[in-house]
């Protein structure tokens, strides 16, 4: 059975599908997708080079954090996959995820939701309060981004933002695997979200661009119902904000907490450069954020902005402190004065 299109047919498996099996099960939590919680190492480095904690456990409540961020990750993957089913059928390449194009018992899917979901619970209560309450909000923002009658997914701009709250998440478990008596500044949290919403921005710009070129405006609006809402000039106008406001939280941080950091500014911009620039070509690996270690450039970028900044998290600068100072310049200092 086809769904017809104004562009190449796009096949949705409704008949005739075959029951699924274990291991068909365990694919809908994504575990390919772990790659996204590199966002959860900078609150680590952040953490220790802002708050300098004792280290004596952090090795096991490191490894026992990242456990328990794949494990609820998992969870809000399984409940997206399900209830997306009969929107990622529209899809050039979601139809052929396992919620679509095989029998899947409701039951066994609520059920695996249901362990992943307690087991990382569990495990996260073991790290304190604070660890378990962000973990709780991991959680429940996957139920706010799916399920409905909210369902943010659904909803222009409202559904890059809900989205992109899971980086600040995942920043605030890694500052918390590091030192739990404290937690990240808002200006930082503030930072890393609209970085986030820039990212899901330029995923939203190159699967519009990408999907309406190949089936039509109105096969997209059939897998996600908030491209209705979108056109490629708002979407990049929306990158342009995100980028711009991720920017000025960030500038907060560098100068409060540790001025050091803005020598890594043009870098930051570079990589914010780099990935809307993977986001403008045809089938970009902006689709698929799980992928972005497949591109050179980016990770290079990437690499040396990393570098950069755990240099400058260790290297004091002692002359930028001015940087925080009032200053302003007489003009009988400025060339030519009084000629």
């Amino acid at each position: 059975m086809t769904t017809q299109t104004t562009g190449p047919k796009i096949k949705t498996a409704t008949l005739d599908r075959k029951t699924a099996r274990l291991r068909d099960y365990l694919s809908l939590a994504r575990f390919d997708h772990a790659t996204k919680h590199v966002f959860v190492i900078p609150g680590l480095i952040l953490a220790y080079a802002l708050r300098e904690p004792s280290l004596l456990d952090a090795p096991a409540r490191i490894v026992i954090g990242f456990v328990v961020a794949i494990a609820i990750a998992s969870a809000n993957y399984i409940i997206n996959e399900w209830l997306d089913r009969e929107f990622d059928a529209h899809h050039p390449s979601k139809h052929h995820r396992t919620a679509v194009s095989l029998d899947l018992s409701p039951a066994l899917v609520y059920l695996q939701y249901a362990i992943f979901a307690a087991f990382g619970l569990g495990l996260a209560a073991t790290l304190g309060s604070a660890f378990f309450t962000v973990s709780v909000v991991f959680l429940a923002s996957g139920l706010l981004y799916n399920v409905r009658p909210l369902r943010s997914k659904d909803r222009p701009f409202l559904d890059v933002i809900s989205e992109s709250v899971n980086n600040p998440i995942r920043l605030t478990l890694g500052w918390l695997m590091m030192d739990p008596a404290s937690m990240p500044p808002a200006s930082l949290l503030l930072a890393y979200w609209a970085g986030g919403a820039f990212l899901m921005g330029s995923k939203r710009l190159s699967e519009y661009r990408d999907i309406t070129a190949l089936v039509g405006l109105d096969t997209l609006t059939r897998y996600r119902k908030s491209f209705a809402g979108y056109t490629a000039e708002s979407l990049v106008v929306s990158c342009l904000v995100y980028a711009m406001l991720s920017s000025f939280f960030l500038g907060v941080f560098l100068i409060k907490y540790r001025v050091e950091y803005i020598l890594a500014f043009p870098f930051i911009a570079g990589l914010f450069g780099c990935y809307l620039w993977l986001s403008m070509l045809r089938d970009s690996i902006a689709q698929r954020p799980e992928r972005m270690f497949r591109s050179r450039r980016l990770m290079t970028t990437l690499a040396i902005t990393v570098g950069v900044l755990l240099a400058l998290s260790f290297v004091d600068v002692p002359s930028l402190t001015s940087l925080t100072n009032r200053s302003f310049t007489p003009v009988d200092m400025l060339p030519g004065h009084g000629k």
